[in-house]
């Protein structure tokens, strides 16, 4: 459920919690990380999907910024975005804009929590993201490892509407295990914010 409060004029504090869970014969996996209608997706590989808990359907599990898709995964998630919407030009001049970028225009900053998992809860044994099969022939191993399911993200984007079109700019880094990542991941999406 999103909810929008203001903050001086035209600045808004955007919050918006999402969770849900898959269950029966044939399950969901749902996928954390990324940012809904991502132009340019990327998926991470190395954390694999439990085998055992018979997923026929995959869905995103979005926004959770500073990590490429499949942080983690499972068949129940919940994630908290929330978001401080600026916008630059309206609250600058203070009266409506003819042109569309600039009434439109946004510097947000931002900060994404959750996770992804299976089983009752998130520090289930079952989670495959604690685990790595190492299948090195004629010997297959399984190394446990032990992380922090929850993950979180936190960065600035800029929003605008060109062309018709709601154009998302955002910049994130990511905290695993209590570490913020070097590496920013870069979006850039054509899709309005919750």
């Amino acid at each position: 459920f999103p909810s929008h409060e203001k903050i001086h004029r035209q600045i808004i504090w955007a919050t918006r919690v999402s969770a849900n869970t898959s269950f029966g014969p044939a399950k969901v996996v749902y996928y954390l990380g990324g940012v809904e209608n991502w132009i340019t997706p990327r998926f991470n590989n190395d954390i694999s999907t439990s085998g055992d808990q018979n997923y026929i359907f995959q869905a995103l599990a979005c926004n959770l910024r500073g990590f490429e898709q499949n942080i983690r995964n499972g068949n129940t998630f919940a994630v908290i975005n929330t978001e401080i919407r600026f916008p630059v030009f309206q609250y600058a001049f203070n009266r409506p804009l003819r042109s569309e970028f600039l009434h439109n225009f946004q510097v947000v900053p931002f900060f994404d929590i959750g996770s992804a998992w299976v089983g009752d809860n998130p520090y289930s044994e079952d989670n495959t993201f604690n685990q790595k099969i190492i299948d090195i022939k004629p010997i297959r191993a399984k190394v446990i490892n032990v992380r922090d399911p929850i993950v979180a993200g936190f960065g600035g984007g800029l929003r605008t509407k060109l062309l018709g079109y709601f154009v998302r700019f955002d910049v994130a880094w990511g905290i695993q295990d209590a570490e913020i990542n070097k590496k920013p991941v870069y979006y850039v999406s054509l899709t309005q914010d919750f």
